[in-house]
């Protein structure tokens, strides 16, 4: 039977983030992942497009580059957005999470309705299901999403590199384990849709990402240079 589902990906805005539109199968329910900056039209759109009813926002972490529009897609539809506790804050003050970088006092509209992500927690939207896993590292509330064959990671890893761990809250050491707990076990053909850059899958990850190959050899911290 062909997979029916909807995902689409689409990279915004100027930290070039990618925001996720993902469903069962045509006019079913839908979910948004990390909606960025002036993602609202285009999700609007999308969403009409395929006859689609939003039910969510799922937030993978705090970072202004993907909640940027999490207010203007989830009070459109009237939708909860998700995050985790760990990283609540960061909605009210974008600016704080990103440390010496964070360019004075940043904002963006919080979602009327925001809701708390666990690990374990599992949405169903029509016929899809999504599973959230808690991936401290990058942020401490970072969390990635799984579904059937694809891995919705945030910044937790990219084709070829790892999500950086020097703004408040990060650690590479917590990073690493979310990574070894989470991703490399996943079988060969697992799709990683990351927060940024391209997809690539859990198997070229293992094979061949530089930061898991040095972590496995026990190099990792004189690659960075630490």
């Amino acid at each position: 039977m062909a997979d029916e589902r909807i995902i689409e990906g689409y990279t915004l805005g100027v930290f070039a983030s990618n925001t996720y539109i993902a469903a069962g199968k045509a006019g079913d329910s839908a979910v948004v992942i990390d909606p960025g900056q002036d993602a609202g039209e285009l999700v609007k759109e999308r969403l009409e497009a395929h006859g689609l009813k939003l039910e969510a926002v799922l937030l993978t972490h705090g970072h202004i580059d993907h909640i940027w529009s999490a207010a203007d897609v989830a009070d459109a539809a009237g939708v909860p957005a998700y995050i985790h506790p760990g990283d609540k804050y960061m909605i009210d003050d974008p600016g704080a999470a990103l440390g010496r970088m964070g360019m004075g006092k940043m904002q963006v509209a919080t979602p009327a309705d925001v809701r708390d992500l666990s690990d374990g927690d599992r949405f169903t939207f029509g016929d899809l299901e999504l599973e959230t896993r808690h991936t401290p590292g990058h942020t401490p509330g970072h969390c990635v999403f799984v579904t059937n064959g694809i891995l919705f990671s945030g910044d937790l890893i990219f084709q070829g590199s790892i999500g950086r761990t020097d703004f408040p809250g990060g650690s590479l050491d917590d990073l690493m384990e979310s990574i070894r707990r989470v991703v490399l076990p996943m079988d060969d053909d697992t799709v990683i849709l990351s927060g940024h850059g391209p997809e690539t899958t859990a198997g070229v990850e293992r094979r061949t990402n530089p930061f898991v190959l040095a972590d496995a050899r026990g190099e990792l911290p004189r690659l960075l240079g630490l």
